[in-house]
């Protein structure tokens, strides 16, 4: 009997659209780290990027349940000492929507090169609409 590795062809990727009007930030980020690993797929080998591209829109209207908008932190440095800089989520909506779901995707991703690969794979878009259309992208449903 043989072990089945998965191969890197690109002809198996697909486009998936993901729409997070008003769903829950940790519902869609949960989502489009799954279909970016390809864990949602029968041929799924961990040390093989597998994933799909996946395109989230209406990125600024998801949600943040509880007191998250006020609480929750986004924290870089600047490189220079006492550099340390904290951003609210709400004030993180306003200024750059698409920040929230990138970086609660890239949180969920391997810290590694191919999650790196992954990542670059992560298409987010504040409104509706989106330039992919040419790629012929399926919606997915969050549940």
């Amino acid at each position: 009997m043989r072990t089945f590795v998965a191969s890197k062809n690109p002809d198996e990727k697909r486009w998936l659209v993901i729409d997070a009007d008003k769903m829950v930030l940790g519902r869609v980020a949960t989502l489009a780290a799954k279909l970016l690993q390809g864990k949602h797929k029968a041929t799924y080998t961990p040390f093989i990027d597998t994933g799909d591209h996946v395109v989230v829109v209406n990125a600024q209207q998801v949600k943040l349940t509880g007191r998250k908008e006020e609480q929750k932190l986004y924290r870089y440095h600047s490189g220079y000492e006492g550099g340390l800089r904290e951003v609210r989520a709400g004030v993180m909506r306003q200024r750059r929507p698409i920040r929230l779901v990138e970086e609660a995707v890239r949180g969920m991703l391997p810290k590694t090169k191919m999650g790196n690969a992954m990542y670059r794979k992560l298409k987010v878009y504040a409104g509706p609409d989106h330039p992919h259309a040419p790629q012929k992208p399926t919606s997915i449903e969050v549940v």
